[in-house]
């Protein structure tokens, strides 16, 4: 394969992990910036493989791999054996990776609850090699692409988050924007077109090593039960390169909706789009449903999809007051889910020791009302701690549990 660089030679892409005359480190700040648009698929971004397998890059990925820990996946090697594994072969690995010969293991199939009981949500979880593998392409394609992304995508991108998709969301409201057009993604992840998905990554990769390599990720099998079911369509969650990928397939849809002039909210497959009338929203939901079907192959499902008022709708976790400088709030439906979260855990603590129970629980506490910190309207956190401190004294009723007991420990507390 031969690449021209910023300097106007023509370089072939070597076998050997490196681009002749350059280091790969070095190579990927130098591919020249892409001069055609995103309708002319022929951008040239060709030997990226190098870069990916260079060694800087491949220590990061691991690093990366190691703090994110994760289970194993169908060889059941665990994290633990990952270094090892690789002294031993890493060499014919590389190897094969620059030959375009390697190939991915199936995927073991996970299935998680989604909030609220209504129903799973499925996880594909890679191989840790694959998982390692993943990591390093992912950051190399991330800065290619992530320059392009649309302002108004947060999701999975760096120096980006929920908070700011919310944030984002309200100032919209705040602006005169006062319907929304709340729309939901069937099975997105489960739906994803691999063939539409892989002519937007070739817009700015011409390695066809790269492309054939995140082709059979896409299609390399999910294990159920020691049988491989092949895949024809979707992208499961669960593995370093899946959000990338999505992000990818749906800036698509953010183009759109910027030529059209809409503003907009999206984080990852949630996407909020803000409008000054009911009529106005019904249309947009009809153009955006039509243009998904069938340009994405994607379908947004009609029941949970709806043009509304903001403060009816929940995104993200978050609701917002109907003031004309609306406030945020958390949503009763997260309120209600992590309760309900909760009194499952509080199951499980009848008969533990009561200060070892309290620490594992707060946590939990923590980690949600740091979620949800952007509240303005603080009263259901009063709320919620008044309900936790009842099922906590509850527990320790229980525990007391004879008469004479209950007796004593309440005198002692006056």
């Amino acid at each position: 394969m031969e690449e021209v660089g910023a300097d106007g030679r023509t370089e072939m892409c070597g076998a050997t992990g490196e681009v002749s005359g350059r280091n790969p480190s070095e190579y990927l700040d130098s591919v020249p910036n892409p001069t055609a648009t995103r309708d002319e698929p022929s951008l040239e971004y060709g030997c990226l493989l190098e870069a990916v397998v260079e060694r800087e890059n491949m220590k990061r990925a691991l690093q990366r791999v190691k703090s994110n820990r994760g289970s194993a996946g169908v060889d059941n090697m665990p994290l633990s054996e990952l270094k090892g594994y690789l002294k031993q072969e890493w060499s014919r690995i590389k190897e094969e990776l620059l030959a375009g010969s390697y190939i991915p293991q199936p995927v073991r199939k996970v299935e998680i609850p989604k909030p609220g009981g209504k129903g799973v949500r499925m996880l594909g979880i890679p191989t840790v090699m694959d998982r390692l593998i993943q990591q390093a392409l992912n950051q190399v394609l991330q800065p290619i692409f992530d320059k392009d992304f649309s302002d108004s995508s947060y999701g999975f991108r760096a120096g980006r988050s929920a908070h700011d998709a919310v944030r984002k969301a309200r100032d919209h409201v705040a602006s005169g924007k006062r319907w929304t057009v709340d729309m939901d993604l069937e099975k997105f992840f489960d739906r994803v077109n691999h063939d539409i998905l892989m002519s937007r990554i070739a817009r700015k990769v011409g390695d066809e090593r790269i492309l054939m390599l995140i082709r059979r990720y896409l299609e390399s099998g999910m294990m159920v039960g020691g049988v491989v079911s092949q895949r024809t369509q979707g992208t499961p969650q669960g593995g370093p390169l899946s959000p990338l990928l999505s992000n990818i397939l749906l800036d698509d849809l953010d183009k759109k909706l910027e030529r059209d002039g809409h503003t907009f909210s999206r984080y990852a497959d949630d996407c909020n789009i803000y409008v000054a009338s009911k009529q106005a929203g019904e249309r947009v939901l009809a153009t955006v449903s039509r243009y998904l079907e069938e340009e994405l192959k994607l379908k947004v499902n009609q029941e949970k999809s709806a043009v509304d008022r903001p403060w009816k709708r929940t995104f993200l976790g978050y609701s917002m007051t109907f003031h004309k400088v609306p406030r945020l709030k958390v949503a009763r439906g997260s309120v209600k889910r992590f309760k309900s979260k909760l009194k499952e855990q509080f199951r499980m603590g009848r008969g533990r020791n009561l200060q070892r129970f309290i620490g594992a629980l707060t946590p939990v506490l923590r980690g949600w009302a740091n979620y949800y910190k952007l509240s303005e309207v603080k009263g259901i956190f009063e709320d919620l701690d008044g309900w936790i401190r009842r099922k906590l004294r509850a527990i320790i009723w229980r525990q007391w549990k004879r008469t004479y007991t209950r007796a004593r420990n309440l005198m002692r507390r006056g």
